[in-house]
């Protein structure tokens, strides 16, 4: 073996340790977590029980509105994607809360003096742990909804919606953990999470179609990130015959299919990770 296959196999051994440490450390981190949650489940009890309680009340809400305004199907099979998305989307948004906690108590600090292999597996155990807590959640609003009447998806629309699913909550996971570096503390982050929350869900079509709103309002949801991700699981839910080239949205300018979709929100996950990388690169680095 020559010298320079010895460097080379050296420094591919290395590589290959260090990728090993780092996804151990990440590990570590994303089971204090999970630890942390353990020790509260009060939050996960909440987390599930509050969209249960929301497919019943809207559920009972628009009852005994005429069911040509939603399609095909019924009110459980429109609702229950808006819920599902919303309440993914909202444990996303949350999900810099508790690295802001760790930050204003000084444990951030010692991490960020401590021997990591990256500071970024900080940012790495935040994603895995809130992309885990969602799809929980997810489950859990699944067989809600399919006792109310929803259904219950195949193994392969599971995949569909679990893959939207996926998109949303990393582009807002990014987006939450920039605000704790951007915000100065916990107070201006429940701030700001109260007013992006609930008025992108209620300018989104998660509770009534595009056709049943105020002409600005259709314009707002149709470039609403929360409708982009309704919409395809929405049609899953109401079309068995659907594939990757089914015309699954309507917007004010056009329909888009559910490829269309998909590559859209993985563009916006990429403009929001380019957008918070050297705030990042800056405060972890």
């Amino acid at each position: 073996m020559t010298i320079v296959e010895q460097v080379s196999r050296t420094e591919t051994e290395r590589s290959s340790i260090r990728i090993r440490e780092w996804w151990q450390e990440t590990m570590a981190l994303t089971k204090r977590l999970f630890i942390q949650l353990q020790r509260r489940p009060s939050t996960l009890i909440a987390g599930v029980i509050q969209p249960f309680i929301w497919l019943i009340l809207f559920g009972a809400l628009f009852e005994k509105a005429p069911t040509e305004l939603f399609g095909r199907g019924n009110y459980a099979q429109f609702l229950a994607p808006g819920i599902i998305v919303f309440t993914a989307f909202s444990s996303a948004l949350n999900g810099g809360l508790p690295v802001m906690f760790d930050r204003e108590f000084g444990f951030l600090n010692r991490l960020l003096v401590a021997p990591l292999v990256s500071r970024f597996s900080i940012v790495a155990a935040s994603v895995i742990y809130i992309v885990t807590y969602s799809f929980i959640q997810t489950a859990v609003i699944m067989v809600a909804s399919a006792l109310l009447g929803a259904g219950i998806p195949n193994v392969s629309e599971i995949a569909v919606i679990a893959g939207i699913i996926l998109l949303v909550v990393l582009g807002v996971t990014g987006l939450s953990l920039g605000l704790v570096f951007a915000l100065p503390g916990h107070i201006e982050l429940l701030a700001v999470i109260f007013v992006i929350n609930l008025p992108l869900f209620f300018a989104s079509t998660a509770l009534s179609p595009l056709s049943f709103m105020a002409g600005w309002l259709q314009v707002v949801a149709s470039i609403n990130p929360l409708t982009l991700a309704i919409e395809p699981i929405r049609y899953i839910y109401q079309h068995e015959d659907w594939n990757f080239a089914s015309h699954v949205m309507n917007t004010v300018w056009g329909s888009l299919t559910l490829t269309q979709v998909f590559v859209i929100l993985l563009l916006l996950d990429v403009v929001i990770l380019l957008a918070i990388r050297p705030l990042l690169n800056r405060r972890l680095a």
